[in-house]
């Protein structure tokens, strides 16, 4: 283990290193091309998108639009270099986004196209470093009407630009100061999508009263600041001007360092007071912004991150940022994926003290082509591999959600180690649980904020069964009609050469084997497994036909026959007349559970491994089980007639507890508690998952959201030491006795039900886990704790050179391409 995942990583180390490799810029002399207001770009031919809230023939944008056409040939070039290369970008700090390969946006319902690139957390993270943000708002009375609704707005705005590695707080003041999260009081949480949100819902919900009284809120701001980072502080005042005196709060806590910001944004139109709100900003090292419609909110907030980025742009510092797991489309599909981007500068030393930031460049890289580089014949068959940030979330795992999962502190902190656990993980959608001693090996992807952890399941993946063939033998095996290879593995690599993507990996295998294709970049340890099973699997195929061409030592109902190897090999045989009966067989792509993918073994062949060698295992497959997932057998003759003919072999486990972290609990306007999940029980036995029975609960009332939350719900497992038991079942006035014996070498029960009274009513119920509110102190306790993470090494907070007089108003410097050229290249010819 420990030698993989160190192999592992420095593999990953190298690929994610090509990648930054292709974002990395420079820029050159100046150039006084111009652009007159009248001249017409094509943006689609361009790959160019504009917000529909940005004037697209502003001098600016179309100068940048001409100016940044270079980055067309770099971007092709560097998709020859690396065709893994999903989507490269350069987003403005004028708002146009120049992306490769190119797609036509699509405008909403309202023909508005709203993506920005200056929002998304690439571009934030990338043109600042890690900041500590105060938000402070005017509730006072005169904040009343479209003045609130702006800052409401400006607040909103405010939050969207901040990230996993930013810390906030918001604090309401008129005559007294108040957290707008009491839980948060005096601390700094970070700003992680959850907090944000919460933010936002109690922003909605603030109300002005009494008179506006700064001075309070202003040094409760400085006190929490105090403890916390030594990176970029920042306060944000938004107010309508009417404040007390003030001065005396920035010379007790903020001058002569001026080491918190303080930016200031006057709500409406009344202008009174902007020479004291633009004096709080110009005094601290801040800017200041005028916000008379909702419409200003957008561009004058962007402007706080121009101010952040100078010391980095002034020191010429091109950080290297790499962003959490998000979805993406790519080919029609929906893909995980993180970014990675980085800051591009002018370097006219005329402009240098303002630190103008360009735009910044960057490019996705699909997490499923990280993970090939982990392939799942090297961990087992309850093996796999995950990767979390510095800041604890998942990037990717085998079980991933799009949501948060817990952490390893240890991985977190970029250490290398081993550790191991009992385990219970559930496989077939949650019905099933495996008992598992899992060993887990973790080390460090350098140069990056990430961790690789390998887990290997004791039994399984610490040593590798090999043998020999020809490779005559095996390639004669392999191209038989009835057997094929996981499509999902990588036994050569297809995305290399485009003339190679469009083969299957079976396709690629066979075209490298018979010398067609020797060029190809094929894994020789998993052919060489992959030939050795073909080989000595190959006499099932004549022992299936035998017994297909044997009417009499088959049996009725069987469909296929399978059989499944470590190197993701599968050979199987359909008999005569499936294609004529109804359902679909479980060997089907659609059902992802039952072969082998990337994730995972199939689900047949994990639950299979931890039986005795000798023991047969029965499963039903997923859509087989959709509403009657068990059954009892009150007489033959009443199975008969519900059944249609069926015998009722009754799969029977002991219940266990398992814990999902990742859940969506179904609320509704009657539910006493918002997180609240539902367990369902039986009189016997069953198998169940919450995806079921919260569906059928649901009908009964009306669903308001979807929300995170974790629930416990109800697995089961095969006892097998129930070999023969009964009892009796107390129905209401009646009772009825049952029997249960165990089939010999399966995991099959049969249960007989004496039919003298009908328990249909109490076959199940719902039964509430949670039905009573959180005691309001432990989810308090439960906001306020600090999640584990390991904030970035750099930190760009001050220059001595920084131009602070361009603080906003008349004294704002605009970015003009005029008199820029944006000259880029690969970071590999840069000398």
């Amino acid at each position: 283990g420990e030698e993989l995942v160190k192999k592992f990583a420095e593999e990953m180390e190298e690929m994610l290193g090509r990648k930054m490799k292709s974002v990395k810029v420079k820029l050159c002399k100046e150039s006084t091309f111009q652009v007159n207001n009248n001249t017409a770009f094509s943006y689609v031919s361009f790959n160019i998108q504009v917000p529909t809230n940005v004037y697209n023939q502003d001098p600016d944008i179309l100068n940048g639009v001409y100016m940044s056409e270079a980055l067309n040939d770099i971007f092709v070039d560097n998709f020859q270099k690396d065709p893994t290369l999903t989507w490269q970008f350069f987003g403005s700090s004028t708002g146009f986004f120049r992306l490769y390969p190119g797609i036509q946006w699509t405008p909403d319902e309202n023909g508005v196209v709203t993506f920005d690139c200056r929002n998304r957390n690439w571009y934030i993270q990338a043109a600042t470093s890690p900041k500590d943000v105060i938000i402070v708002v005017d509730v006072s009375g005169s904040m009343k009407g479209l003045r609130l609704t702006i800052a409401k707005h400006t607040i909103n705005t405010i939050l969207d630009t901040l990230g996993e590695n930013d810390f906030v707080n918001i604090i309401a003041y008129s005559d007294y100061v108040r957290y707008v999260e009491p839980c948060f009081k005096g601390i700094l949480v970070q700003a992680d999508l959850d907090n944000r949100e919460h933010f936002k819902l109690l922003i909605d919900e603030l109300h002005v009263k009494g008179e506006g009284k700064v001075k309070n809120a202003m040094k409760e701001s400085f006190k929490i600041l105090n403890e916390g980072s030594l990176c970029n502080q920042a306060i944000m005042l938004i107010t309508d001007g009417a404040m007390e005196d003030f001065q005396d709060v920035f010379q007790e806590f903020n001058w002569p360092d001026r080491r918190v910001r303080v930016f200031t944004y006057l709500i409406g139109r009344e202008m009174t007071f902007a020479e004291n709100v633009k004096w709080i900003a110009c005094n601290n090292k801040g800017y200041y912004t005028h916000v008379s419609t909702l419409a200003d909110v957008q561009e004058n907030v962007m402007e706080y991150l121009h101010v952040l980025s100078r010391p980095m742009v002034i020191n010429h510092d091109h950080d290297i940022i790499w962003t959490e797991a998000y979805m993406d489309s790519v080919a029609q599909s929906l893909l995980m994926m993180t970014s990675v981007a980085m800051p591009v500068f002018s370097k006219k030393e005329e402009t240098l003290s303002h630190g103008i930031l360009l735009g910044v460049v960057g490019t996705d890289v699909a997490l499923r082509e990280l993970m090939r580089l982990a392939p799942r014949y090297k961990l087992g068959i309850q093996g796999y591999a995950f990767l979390i940030t510095n800041n604890g979330y998942i990037l990717s795992h085998p079980d991933l959600r799009p949501l948060t999962l817990k952490k390893k502190t240890a991985m977190v902190k970029g250490e290398t180690g081993t550790l191991s656990l009992d385990v219970r993980t559930s496989v077939d959608k949650g019905r099933r649980v495996l008992f598992l001693r899992n060993d887990y090996f973790y080390t460090d992807i350098k140069e990056t904020p990430f961790s690789l952890g390998i887990v290997l399941s004791r039994g399984y993946g610490e040593y590798i069964f090999t043998g020999n063939v020809s490779v005559e033998d095996g390639l004669h095996d392999l191209l038989t009609p009835d057997l094929t290879i996981a499509n999902e593995w990588t036994y050569c690599e297809t995305d290399i050469d485009p003339a190679h993507r469009k083969l299957t990996q079976l396709e690629a295998v066979k075209k490298y084997l018979t010398g067609k294709e020797p060029d190809l970049d094929c894994d020789s340890q998993l052919l060489q497994q992959t030939l050795f099973d073909a080989v000595v699997s190959a006499p099932m195929e004549a022992y299936w036909t035998a017994l297909m061409l044997n009417t009499s030592g088959m049996e009725d109902g069987i469909e296929t026959a399978f059989l499944g190897t470590r190197s993701g090999l599968l050979r199987f045989q359909r008999y005569a007349g499936i294609e004529k009966r109804s359902g679909r067989s479980f060997l089907t792509s659609t059902d992802m559970e039952n072969i082998f993918t990337l994730d995972h073994f199939p689900v047949w062949y994990r639950r299979a491994a931890e039986y005795p060698a000798g023991q047969f295992l029965y499963y039903m497959p997923r859509q087989d089980t959709r509403a009657g997932q068990f059954c009892v057998l009150y007489g033959s003759e009443e199975v008969e007639s519900s059944k249609n003919g069926f015998m009722c072999v009754f799969l029977c486990f002991l219940r266990v507890s398992l814990f999902d972290y990742q859940a969506m609990c179904k609320t509704n306007t009657h539910s006493v508690s918002s997180a609240r999940t539902f367990l369902l029980k039986f009189n016997i036995c069953g198998f169940w998952h919450t995806e079921h029975f919260a569906e059928a609960y649901v009908h009964k009332k009306k669903v308001d959201i979807l929300q995170p939350c974790d629930t416990e719900y109800p697995s089961f497992i095969y006892e097998p030491s129930v070999k023969e038991t009964n009892s009796i079942i107390k129905c209401g006035r009646c009772q009825k006795m049952f029997v249960v014996q165990q089939i010999p070498e399966s995991n099959l029960l049969m249960l007989v039900v004496q039919a003298d009274c009908d328990c249909s009513s109490r076959y199940w119920f719902f039964v509430p886990l949670d039905p009573v509110q959180h005691n309001a102190s432990v989810k308090c306790d439960r906001m306020r704790s600090q999640k584990i993470r390991r904030r970035p090494e750099s930190c760009h907070s001050y220059h001595p050179q920084e131009n602070a007089d361009d603080c906003g108003g008349a004294s704002v410097i605009s970015l003009s391409y005029v008199l820029l050229l944006l000259c880029l290249s690969i970071a590999g010819s840069i000398s």
